[in-house]
C-alpha cells in the first residue's frame, strides 16, 4: 500500500457516526427527566430570589409585561436564563420565518403543556415538557430592535376605561393621598379632577385592578389586594408606555417574607390575570380606534 493511500480513505462524518449508534430510549428518558427537574428547580430558585430583592422582583414584572401571554413560571424561567429577551421562538419557528440561529448560541428553556394524565385522587393533570427557545438577538434576523409605538394619552385612557367592570366618575371628596378610589359599595370608582394623563392612567389602572379582583362574593378586602393592584398597575403602564418612575419595590422582601415559592407564584398569577383582563379590553378598543381613523374620510 502506498504511503499516500490514507489521504483517500473516507472517514464517516460525525452525523453518520451518530446514526450508527443505537437509540438509547432509557438514557433519553433520563435526560428529559433531569432537564424537567432542572426547570422546576430553577423556577423555585428564581421565585425565592424575588422575595429577597425588590430590583429582581421589578425585573420579573418587566418580563411578564413584555411576555404577557406567557405563564408566571415561564416568565420566571426567562428571567433566570435570558432576562433581556424581547422576542423568542423555538428553532423551527425561526426557520419558518427564514431566520437561523447564530453559531455557538445556546438556547434557554421554557415549559410547554404536554399530555394529560390522571392523578391518584382521580383528577386530571397536565404534564409539562422543557422546550428550547432562542431570543431574536441570538438569530440572523436583520430586524432592528425597534422602539415600540404607543397610542397617544387620550386614546390610551379611553381604551383603559372602555367596558370597565364598574362605573367611573369624577369627584373631589377623596383622601388627600389618593388620585382615585374603588369602593366595593356601591361598586364604583371615583377619580380626582384635574389630574395629568400619567396620573390618571396609573391611578385608574390600580383601582380597576381592585374592581377586577372583587368577585362580588363578599370576600373582597382592599388591604389583601393592595399589592396586587400596585404591581398590576406597573405592568399595565409598562405595556402601554406610561412612565413608571414613581413605582418603588424596595419593600417587596417585607411583603413576601416567609412565603413558600408556590404561594408567591399564586400571588404573581393573581396580578397577571388581572392585567390580562384589562390589556385585552384595551387592545380591542385601540384596534377599533385605529380602524375608525382609517375609515374616516379626509377632511
Amino acid at each position: 500500500m502506498s504511503e499516500l493511500d490514507d489521504l483517500f480513505r473516507q472517514e464517516p462524518s460525525s452525523s453518520a457516526r451518530a446514526a450508527e449508534q443505537p437509540f438509547d430510549k432509557e438514557a433519553w428518558t433520563q435526560k428529559k427527566q433531569e432537564l424537567r427537574q432542572w426547570t422546576y428547580q430553577t423556577i423555585d430558585d428564581t421565585t425565592s430570589a424575588l422575595t429577597k430583592s425588590g430590583e429582581t422582583f421589578q425585573q420579573y414584572l418587566d418580563i411578564q409585561s413584555r411576555f404577557d401571554r406567557y405563564s408566571v413560571s415561564n416568565a420566571l424561567l426567562i428571567l433566570a436564563q435570558r432576562p433581556n429577551a424581547t422576542r423568542i421562538a423555538d428553532f423551527d419557528a425561526w426557520k419558518e420565518q427564514g431566520v437561523f440561529i447564530r453559531r455557538k448560541e445556546t438556547g434557554f428553556y421554557i415549559l410547554e403543556p404536554g399530555e394529560e394524565y390522571r392523578r391518584e385522587d382521580g383528577s386530571t393533570g397536565i404534564s409539562y415538557n422543557p422546550k428550547k427557545m432562542f431570543d431574536m438577538a441570538q438569530t440572523t434576523s436583520n430586524m432592528k430592535q425597534e422602539q415600540p409605538t404607543f397610542p397617544d394619552e387620550r386614546a390610551r385612557i379611553k381604551a383603559l376605561i372602555d367596558r370597565a367592570p364598574v362605573p367611573i366618575g369624577m369627584g373631589d371628596a377623596l383622601p388627600s393621598d389618593m388620585h382615585a378610589l374603588y369602593q366595593p359599595e356601591p361598586r364604583n370608582i371615583t377619580i380626582r379632577r384635574g389630574l395629568d394623563a400619567g396620573d390618571i392612567f396609573r391611578a385608574l389602572a390600580q383601582e380597576l385592578t381592585h374592581a377586577e379582583l372583587d368577585r362580588g362574593d363578599g370576600q373582597y378586602s382592599r388591604s389583601d389586594h393592595r399589592f396586587h393592584a400596585y404591581c398590576a398597575s406597573y405592568m399595565l403602564c409598562k405595556q402601554f408606555g406610561v412612565t413608571t418612575d414613581v413605582y418603588r419595590f424596595d419593600r417587596v422582601p417585607e411583603k413576601l417574607n416567609g412565603m413558600e415559592p408556590q404561594q408567591v407564584r399564586a400571588e404573581l398569577t393573581t396580578m397577571k390575570e388581572a392585567v390580562q383582563q384589562m390589556s385585552q379590553r384595551m387592545n380591542r378598543n385601540l384596534s377599533k380606534q385605529r380602524q375608525h381613523k382609517r375609515s374616516d374620510p379626509v377632511r
